[in-house]
Order: structure tokens, then C-alpha cells, then sequence
């Protein structure tokens, strides 16, 4: 018998599990940011903790802070602006959430964002309606408050030229999730807008010698140039020796090997490892698990994909491995957008739950030249 694991409130709108998943942050459409936790380490549940009034609109995208940094959540409002609330203790009084930091002063809406750990300290990059980007960075690792505004630019190739008049409808931001060692900070970022030139995804690097960040790759064939992005997730990497990200268009969702050592231009070799074609509309969201081996998507057809590298069979038997996706399940049920982020988020999270079970989930498997579908 399925089983649930956290009932949401009614009118939840967007969520997010923290790390480890033992955390799980919502908003909701009256501008309220819930926590649930594990009380109960022998139980899979999740238990309401905290409820504040992040917003006076509704919350449209909730965004965990690196561990590192302490709980916390940042959340954008339907409004377009942009706070942060953090997990506090005062004297005697048990645990609260609290703003610490509110993004102000700019006229335009904030689309999405992300948190990004890098060699010296905490990155913030939130992507704008007018189809600029701004990098914050942290001054001081005990004080989530104190942030100072590094870089602002648009998301072009070409940093001379400028595009005024953008009218952005969504944009997503995902940040490299490689960690340690020496490599620069980077991250992908692709907009939904009027104006071509914002459109298609660019890898971003930070040039430490220079300090700046520079386009060191664009993911578009040149035929593709210009089209709309509705999703864009970087895959973990073990191994590799490339990096991997994934791209959602109307066009379907194209996988893209990006090499790691740059040319004399300083730019990253690319290129299409597949286009797969799973949904039968917009492509909501994306999300890799922690091994980089299993992608999960979400559409506006109301479906809830999975899509499993091939090189994961060479692991095993694709029979028990495919035993194994439609046993060990999460048992999440999904009745829209906003659940599922729950339920990708969990997958994410927990490498032996591959599969979410729904009541508008349909299990088949399709083989493509790199992929496993999971539908």
C-alpha cells in the first residue's frame, strides 16, 4: 500500500527538499514559507516545524542555501522581488525562521536563482525580467545578511553589444555542482524572451585572474540559436571527462557534452549527445540526481519523466535494473508543478528511489542512443 510522505497545505505553489532531504521547504500562493522535517528518524514522514510570512504575494520558487552555509531558504515572490530567511536560535526561545536579507532596488522581477559554492566564498545569481544577471557574493560565511553585488551582465556572447526592451518570461540558472579542487566557479543560464540573442544557453566561467565572468560556451546548434529555454540542469559529474547539461526547448530536451579544457579563445568545446523528445509541451523543470546518472523532467502535458544514462546498464543486469525503477519507489503522489519539484528533489536526494509513483504516471521504457526514458 502507497504511502504518503508529507501532506502539503492547500495552495502550495512551489518546494524544495534541502541536501541530505531530510528537509523540505514550501511556499504557497498566500506568501507563506512552510518547513517540514523528519522528526522521527525511524519514519520516512515529515512533520510541519515552521510557518512564516515571507511575502505579501505568492511565493513562485523556494531555493535551499548550501549546507555550509547553515539552514536557509531563499524565496522569490510573484511579485518579482527576492528575500532570505534563515534558521535562527535566540537565548531560550526554540528554534525560528527569520529574514536576514531582502534583494532590493531593482524595477525588474526576479526569475530564478541559485546558490553556488565557490573557492572563496558563497555566489547568489538571480537572473531578471530584462534579461540581466547579477552575481552576489557573500562577505562573511557567519553573516547571510552582508552580501555585495560582484558582476551584472546580459546573457550574451558578445559583451559589447546591448539589448534594451527585453521582456523575459522565465529564465533558469543552474550552477555547476562540482566541488573542491581548483576549478573555476561556472554555471549555465538561458532565458524565455523577445529578443534571440538572450534566448540560448551560455556556460559562465569566473576568470579569477581578472575577475569576471566570461562566456566560455553557447548550447545551440547553429539552426537552434535563438530558441526559447524553458529548463536548463547540470549533471553532477563522477568521472567524466566532460562536463554534462541538459536543455529543455520546444524543440525537446538536447543533451550536451561540454569539454573541459579550453581553446586559445578560451572557449569549451561542445556538442549534441541526444535530443529527446518526452514531453508534449513546455518543459516545467529538470533535475539530476546526486550520482549524474539520472535526470527526472516535468511538463506542462502533466507528465513526469525519467530518463536513465545508458552506461548505468553496463553496471548490471537491465532487467533487475529495470526491477529495481519500478520497485523501489518513493511512493510521492504528484497532483501538479509544485509537487513534483518535492518529488525531484527527492530523487535527487535518495540514489536508491529512482521512481515516483503517480496516478498519471505511465511506466515504459524507450531506448535512445545515449538514454533510458523512464515515463
Amino acid at each position: 500500500m502507497d504511502k504518503s510522505i508529507v501532506t502539503l497545505d492547500k495552495g502550495t505553489t512551489c518546494s524544495s527538499w534541502n541536501y541530505c532531504g531530510e528537509r523540505l521547504a514550501t511556499g504557497s500562493i498566500d506568501g507563506t514559507l512552510t518547513i517540514f522535517d523528519s522528526v522521527d528518524p525511524a519514519s520516512s514522514s515529515f512533520t510541519c516545524t515552521s510557518r512564516s510570512k515571507a511575502h505579501a504575494a505568492s511565493i513562485v520558487k523556494v531555493v535551499w542555501v548550501p549546507p555550509e552555509y547553515g539552514d536557509a531558504v531563499a524565496c522569490i515572490s510573484s511579485d518579482g522581488t527576492l528575500s532570505l530567511w534563515e534558521e535562527v536560535v535566540e537565548e531560550t526561545q526554540p528554534l525560528q525562521w527569520k529574514l536576514c536579507k531582502r534583494f532590493e532596488g531593482s524595477s525588474y522581477k526576479v526569475l530564478d536563482i541559485q546558490c553556488g559554492v565557490s573557492l572563496t566564498s558563497l555566489k547568489l545569481v538571480i537572473a531578471y525580467s530584462d534579461g540581466h544577471v547579477k552575481v552576489y557574493e557573500l562577505l562573511n560565511p557567519l553573516e547571510l545578511k552582508n552580501w555585495q553585488l560582484q558582476a551584472e551582465f546580459q546573457n550574451v556572447i558578445d559583451s559589447v553589444s546591448k539589448y534594451g526592451n527585453a521582456s523575459c518570461m522565465s529564465a533558469s540558472i543552474s550552477w555547476n555542482p562540482q566541488r573542491g579542487g581548483s576549478q573555476q566557479s561556472s554555471f549555465v543560464l538561458g532565458f524565455n524572451s523577445n529578443i534571440l540573442q538572450l534566448n540560448s544557453s551560455k556556460v559562465w566561467e569566473f576568470d579569477q585572474d581578472h575577475q569576471r565572468w566570461l562566456p566560455v560556451a553557447e548550447l545551440a546548434l547553429p539552426g537552434d540559436k535563438g530558441d526559447q529555454v524553458y529548463a536548463v540542469a547540470w549533471a553532477p559529474n563522477i568521472g567524466r571527462p566532460y562536463e554534462v547539461i541538459a536543455v529543455a526547448t520546444h524543440k525537446g530536451i538536447a543533451i550536451w557534452h561540454i569539454g573541459l579544457n579550453p581553446d586559445p579563445d578560451g572557449r569549451l568545446s561542445v556538442e549534441t549527445a541526444a535530443l529527446l523528445s518526452g514531453h508534449g509541451g513546455e518543459v516545467w523543470q529538470m533535475e539530476w540526481d546526486m550520482s549524474g546518472m539520472t535526470l527526472a523532467t516535468t511538463g506542462s502535458d502533466g507528465m513526469a519523466l525519467m530518463l536513465v544514462l545508458k552506461e548505468l546498464a553496463s553496471f548490471g543486469d537491465v532487467k533487475k535494473l529495470q526491477s529495481a525503477l519500478t520497485t523501489q519507489c518513493s511512493n510521492v503522489l504528484i497532483t501538479g508543478k509544485s509537487t513534483f519539484q518535492c518529488a525531484v528533489a527527492y530523487i535527487r536526494s535518495n540514489l536508491s528511489s529512482y521512481l515516483v509513483k503517480t496516478k498519471i504516471l505511465k511506466i515504459a521504457l524507450l531506448q535512445c542512443p545515449y538514454w533510458f526514458w523512464k515515463g
